[in-house]
């Protein structure tokens, strides 16, 4: 006996994992664009703190960059 009515599909999850909220990813570009702005303003009003602003930055993005790729990593 066959029925026309529709069989419930299993609950599939995204392999993107969850969709991240709009507030939490406002809330990122904002710090980033202050952050990146107070280091500008930093770098233009004292020109001797360049170097070491520059070299902070470097290291923080490699250890930022490893950090993510490691979370990501993680959930998979």
């Amino acid at each position: 006996m066959s029925t026309d009515e529709p069989q419930p599909q299993p609950h599939r999850s995204s392999p993107q994992g969850p969709a991240s909220d709009p507030l939490q990813t406002l809330l990122l570009v904002l710090v980033t664009v202050l952050v990146l702005g107070a280091t500008g303003y930093l770098c233009v009003t004292h020109p001797g703190l360049t170097a070491p602003i520059a070299a902070v930055g470097g290291v923080g993005a490699a250890l930022a960059t490893a950090i993510g790729i490691a979370l990501g990593n993680r959930r998979h």
